[in-house]
């Protein structure tokens, strides 16, 4: 990695950390410079201002992501031949991730964003509204060979499910912070892949 690349990496992981600890609307360009020991002249090289880094850090964070889940998923069929045991293990993978942070996870940028939607404008909202439909997508793609396979003991749709479970995930994180407790969204995917076991075994 170039310097230049190098730095604007170190720009945005800390940008990031400020972001979920103290939000966008709390925090500063000062904190960004004071967190990275960068000038004024070093920051706007690389960013126009506080917007353009919010709009990077997002980008950073949800390719980021899904970069963790393909690797998940990827182990999760390797293990497995079985759609129903692909996605249980899938979760079971995403846990012990969490797990290994020691402490709560510190948050999804998405959903700081949206808590603090004021302080953007439509272009942001329409990134974040379609990040969270990629998400959905995501789990529906997962989910839609387990409903063809084996049929569940209620009435039940790919889509539906994939909502039910970012909302479950998504909430963990939120839970975890408001109530600083390490397991929290560990415990709710837990309580997901039982509902899924329960849904798909007779």
């Amino acid at each position: 990695m170039r310097k230049g690349e190098e730095t604007r990496e170190r720009i945005l992981a800390a940008a990031e950390r400020l972001i979920q600890d103290k939000g966008y609307s709390g925090t500063t360009l000062d904190d960004v410079l004071e967190a990275t020991r960068l000038t004024k002249g070093a920051f706007f090289h690389h960013f126009k201002g506080k917007g353009d880094l919010a709009r990077a850090v997002v980008e950073r964070f949800t390719e980021r992501d899904f970069a963790l889940f393909d690797e998940w998923s990827a182990r999760a069929d390797r293990l497995s031949d079985d759609p129903l045991e692909r996605m249980l293990i899938f979760l079971k993978l995403f846990e012990e991730f969490l797990d290994g942070l020691g402490e709560p996870f510190p948050g999804c940028v998405l959903a700081t964003y949206t808590h603090e939607n004021r302080q953007f404008g439509p272009e942001m909202h329409a990134f974040v509204r379609e990040s969270f439909e990629r998400w959905i997508d995501y789990f529906e793609a997962k989910l839609a060979p387990l409903l063809a396979a084996r049929s569940p003991v209620r009435p039940a749709s790919a889509r539906g499910l994939a909502e039910l479970c970012v909302s479950i995930l998504e909430g963990g994180f939120i839970m975890a912070r408001a109530m600083n407790d390490a397991t929290w969204t560990q415990r709710a995917s837990a309580e997901l892949r039982t509902y899924l076991e329960l849904l798909f075994r007779p």
